[in-house]
């Protein structure tokens, strides 16, 4: 009787191990970097634009213009398997001529630099794959300039301010194996309505 109780206690400290093991056997901290498309800053570029051809009256129209981003980096903690909460830090520039007549005179410039805390929230997790969602908010840090020379005038102006940023992605699919995984995202934000990206879990 004395050894099916140990024997009944020692199979029921095992199960508790193991069922403590699989509930810790998940990566706490993800790095990810990502590249995304049609972002807030995008649609803020096509403002400023706007704006400063009212200020200026028409006088430059705004061509070739290049548009870098969005770039991000992100961290996040899991507190459980199924809340991540951290920050990500997204990077845009864009490039525009400023021309009249078909003629460059000049250069105008947008950078936007967003750092949104936030979470993330894993609803389905396997071994090699995984659905989530994500969401954060947070500022954004613009700065415009334009610099031009005509034969009647110049200028070289630079201006600044901060407005409010977010990312709701509503969809994250990921897949990989041990630390390294790649993942696509669809949602809404400065990290874009479409983005793709590679994350370390560790």
């Amino acid at each position: 009787m004395k050894k099916i109780l140990v024997m009944m206690v020692a199979t029921f400290m095992v199960t508790l191990s193991v069922k403590a093991q699989s509930q810790d056997e998940y990566y706490k901290h993800e790095i990810a970097v990502t590249y995304g498309g049609m972002s807030n800053s995008n649609w803020m570029s096509i403002g400023d634009a706007l704006g400063t051809v009212l200020v200026t009256g028409g006088y430059f129209s705004y061509d070739d213009g290049s548009f870098v981003g969005p770039i991000s980096a992100e961290y996040f903690y899991h507190i459980s398997p199924l809340i991540g909460l951290g920050a990500m830090g997204v990077y845009a520039k864009e490039t525009k001529d400023m021309t009249m007549g078909g003629k460059v005179y000049g250069e105008a410039k947008s950078t936007y630099v967003s750092v949104m805390p936030g979470a993330k929230f894993n609803w389905l997790r396997k071994k090699n794959f995984g659905l989530y969602s994500k969401v954060g908010i947070g500022p954004c840090f613009r700065t415009r300039s334009e610099k031009y020379s005509t034969d009647s005038k110049s200028a070289d102006d630079s201006s600044s301010d901060v407005c409010f940023n977010f990312q709701v992605s509503a969809l994250g699919i990921e897949a990989g194996a041990n630390n390294f995984w790649g993942f696509i995202e669809l949602g809404l934000g400065e990290q874009g309505m479409g983005l793709a990206g590679l994350r370390v879990k560790f």
